[in-house]
């Protein structure tokens, strides 16, 4: 028997999104993409009197263009993320691409013009016209790159440059999505199947050894024979880092990275110290996984699989809805009356099919629903995924409450409100199990996530970060250099109860968000986060709801570590995680009693 992926139109429309939030069609997506460089020449009519008394109305004829390019590009980008190999929607990406590398091209001399001020003079026209207050908090983040911005011919010079960039992340894209061909394997009924990036965490946690291990092969020879072009994408993104960093005049691309949103590289240090100094716990997790599943070796493609031995039942979708509902009680009636919006409004696209980009996501714009793309495939994983992602989604649907210029939240803060969510499902589940089965299942995905999302999102971090000080360093950059550094960091992370497989170390040849310099400690201190906010909100602490709705609400209104304050967490100390691991010793006691 073979068991084949669906084609997009074999997919029944109710389980598609509705993108006419966006535009009703493709014709209303083009008199739109016109529009868009219409307003870019509007724009510009305000070249040379920007920071004068036209400063607001400049600000809404950008916003406005800002706000319909938006729409044009994520239009255009969903379209294609629903079947990569179509060409049309590839068109449609490229275009999109085009349309806003010519917006930065031909507004290059906004940021330079407005910072030739100075800030006093700024502050002046805020008290001048009132209109402006809700400008404030973005001319002040962007007075803060006034050092690291340079004269208007200069970064005319860095926007070309840029707009050349994108290369080595453009052919993973390609090579993990539309290119990929991971063969077929026998699933656990010794039926054929295709592999493939979305059902392969499936098969990584089936109770039989020779489909993890089968999977785990095929997975990597395909990567492993990618190996050098896959560092040459890789070293490509490194150095447009460093150009970047170079030019705008910051230490480091990691000093670069965290700028933005005003946190000091220390913060990023003190997640790998502090996991540094508690790798015991995971040590002592990794051996009792070793005991429980009676293995004389554990090895990499044995770290998934469930310590029970019953096989999970199928969960279908709208199941896997009931429980996601039940589990988010404790976030009161507004935030469920909210959520179902999700559903009825369609925003999510939820089976996989040919083409159909891997993995999930959470994406929307000011004037959009707030997509959620699912890979569903009937397992207690695809729930957590999904609560996750409508973590996501829920957030940017309640920062909408500030203005255009506020409410985008910034990317440190973006992890925080999906594992939340992970959290309380979690909680759920484990307090529901009827049989001893279910809470070693519940526990072992608590201590699962910490290990993946704290541990290995660490480990991710503390790789960018050696990567890129060997680059600083002058060391060539090769497909070995990046495979024994990797191989090193995981034999580090694991320890000596896991056998790290030689083929582990092209592990980093596949992760995506290596192309997002510096993005993935932010796993990690979400979930620290995550997990004070939820104990608070599942003890019923007074207020702690109230709270976290207006963390949710607070879209991008302060700097990150200001909002994340008000629930009483704070990132410049090692307290937040050492609780998150203080956590996970607890669940595993339980664990270990349980077995």
């Amino acid at each position: 028997m073979e068991t084949n992926i669906k084609t997009r139109s074999e997919i029944d429309d109710k389980y598609k999104w509705d993108l006419s939030s966006l535009f009703k069609d493709k014709k209303e997506y083009d008199a739109a993409y016109k529009e868009v460089f219409k307003l870019v020449l509007e724009v510009i009519k305000f070249k040379g009197h920007i920071m004068t008394d036209k400063l607001y109305d400049f600000y809404k004829m950008y916003e406005k263009l800002d706000r319909l390019s938006d729409r044009v590009f994520m239009y255009a980008r969903l379209i294609c993320d629903t079947d990569t190999s179509d060409s049309n929607g590839q068109k449609m990406k490229m275009q999109a691409q085009k349309m806003g590398e010519i917006i930065s091209d031909k507004l290059s001399f906004v940021t330079p013009e407005m910072l030739n001020c100075n800030y006093d003079d700024v502050l002046k026209l805020i008290d001048k016209d009132s209109r402006l207050e809700e400008y404030r908090f973005d001319l002040e983040k962007m007075f803060r790159y006034k050092d690291h911005t340079l004269s208007e011919k200069e970064e005319a010079i860095i926007t070309k440059a840029s707009n050349a960039f994108g290369t080595g992340d453009e052919a993973f894209y390609n090579l993990d999505n539309s290119d990929i061909n991971l063969g077929k394997i026998k699933d656990e009924d010794g039926n054929l199947v295709e592999l493939t990036n979305s059902n392969y965490g499936k098969y990584m946690t089936s109770l039989n050894r020779e489909v993890r291990i089968d999977a785990f092969n095929h997975m990597y020879k395909y990567f492993k024979g990618l190996k050098n072009t896959l560092a040459a994408c890789l070293k490509g993104n490194i150095k447009e880092n460093f150009f970047i960093s170079d030019v705008k005049k910051f230490e480091s691309p990691l000093e670069m990275s965290l700028y933005s949103d005003s946190i000091d590289v220390s913060v990023y240090k003190n997640l790998i110290n502090t996991i540094h100094d508690n790798m015991d716990a995971m040590y002592d997790y990794m051996a009792l996984r070793k005991k429980a599943l009676g293995l004389d070796e554990m090895h990499m493609y044995d770290l998934h699989v469930d310590l029970i031995k019953e096989k999970q039942k199928d969960i279908d979708f709208d199941e896997g809805k009931k429980i996601i509902f039940e589990a988010l009680k404790p976030l009161g009636n507004k935030y469920l009356n909210d959520l179902e919006k999700a559903f009825s409004e369609k925003w999510i696209d939820i089976y996989p099919s040919k083409g159909k980009r891997s993995g999930a996501y959470s994406w929307g714009c000011y004037d959009s629903y707030p997509y959620l793309l699912l890979n569903y495939n009937d397992t207690i994983d695809s729930v957590n995924t999904m609560i996750h992602e409508l973590g996501h989604s829920m957030h940017s649907y309640y920062s909408k409450s500030q203005n255009y210029i506020d409410h985008n939240y910034p990317i440190f803060l973006a992890e925080i409100a999906s594992t939340v969510n992970e959290v309380l499902l979690n909680s759920y589940l484990y307090k529901n199990a009827e049989i001893k089965e279910e809470k070693i299942l519940y526990l072992t995905e608590f201590l699962d996530k910490v290990r993946t999302t704290i541990y290995r999102q660490t480990m991710f971090a503390e790789f960018e970060m050696i990567m890129h000080d060997k680059e600083a360093n002058g060391v060539p950059l090769t497909e070995e250099e990046f495979s024994n550094t990797y191989y090193e960091l995981n034999k580090l992370y694991y320890g000596d109860n896991v056998v790290s497989d030689e083929d582990i170390r092209y592990e980093w040849s596949r992760i995506p968000h290596f192309y997002t310099s510096f993005y993935v400690y932010k796993y990690a201190t979400g979930l620290s986060s995550a997990i004070a906010i939820a104990s608070d909100i599942l003890e019923g602490k007074e207020g702690a709801v109230d709270k976290y709705i207006e963390f949710l609400s607070s879209g991008g209104s302060n700097y990150p570590l200001n909002i994340l304050k008000r629930t009483g967490v704070d990132m410049t100390k090692p307290e937040p995680i050492i609780k998150s691991i203080n956590m996970f010793r607890e669940k595993l006691e339980e664990l270990k009693k349980l077995i």
